[in-house]
């Protein structure tokens, strides 16, 4: 199986921009995505609190394919990444890293992995001096909790209007959020929603959203044969 992985977090690239990039590199190197899934949580979330992340990373089996934009997709945190990366090499996991067309497996020079690391120390010590922020990213907004819900009333086919009515918010500035984060094109993709909002949190929700891109095919081809 072939999975691409985005997260959405505050200060990173948009999905979008992730998406074209994941994509655009699959499409160059002969792989075909089978499932598309998107995490949205907070940049600085311990992996501890990321539980369904945790459970996807281990449902991976020995020769899948992970393709991910940049490697701090995967994690913000030098010591996060090490583990993650660990992980993947010691259960066969091919990772792939569109930005910087790496395949990082077993056989992988050490040399090739640790500027991807030092990449990311890199970033984040910009991020925290306030340097500017990645390239395609967009800044903390008020919605961002709520995307999940956006994009859920957006593949309904709801107007704007409907959808600022139920989360209680201005309609002009869901538009604008809307617009900015370009979520109509994203919620063209078909999603499976997995997990549930925490109640009373005012942090990001801990959610995956898996497009089955398999299941359309099988449905395709049931209908192929009737």
């Amino acid at each position: 199986m072939t999975y691409a992985y985005l997260r959405q977090a505050p200060g990173s690239k948009s999905l979008v921009s992730q998406q074209e990039s994941v994509v655009g590199y699959a499409l160059a190197n002969g792989l075909e995505i089978d499932k598309e899934v998107v995490e949205h949580s907070g940049r600085n979330r311990p992996i501890e609190e990321r539980k369904q992340f945790e459970e996807f990373l281990h449902s991976l089996s020995e020769g899948d394919d992970l393709i991910v934009d940049e490697v701090w997709t995967l994690s913000s945190r030098v010591d996060e990444l090490v583990k993650i990366i660990g992980c993947t090499i010691s259960r066969k996991i091919n990772l792939y890293v569109a930005d910087q067309e790496v395949l990082i497996v077993k056989e992988t020079p050490v040399g090739r992995v640790i500027p991807l690391i030092n990449e990311l120390r890199e970033s984040s010590e910009k991020r925290i001096g306030g340097v500017g922020r990645p390239k395609g990213s967009k800044s903390h907004s008020k919605f961002d909790s709520l995307q999940p819900e956006i994009l859920k009333g957006l593949r309904e086919g709801k107007s704007v209007s409907a959808i600022a009515r139920e989360l209680g918010v201005s309609r002009s500035s869901l538009k604008d959020y809307i617009a900015s984060r370009d979520l109509k094109t994203l919620s063209q993709n078909r999603f499976m929603e997995i997990g549930k909002p925490i109640e009373g949190s005012s942090d990001m929700e801990d959610k995956l959203l898996i497009c089955p891109f398999d299941n359309d095919m099988k449905i395709a081809n049931e209908k192929g044969v009737k």
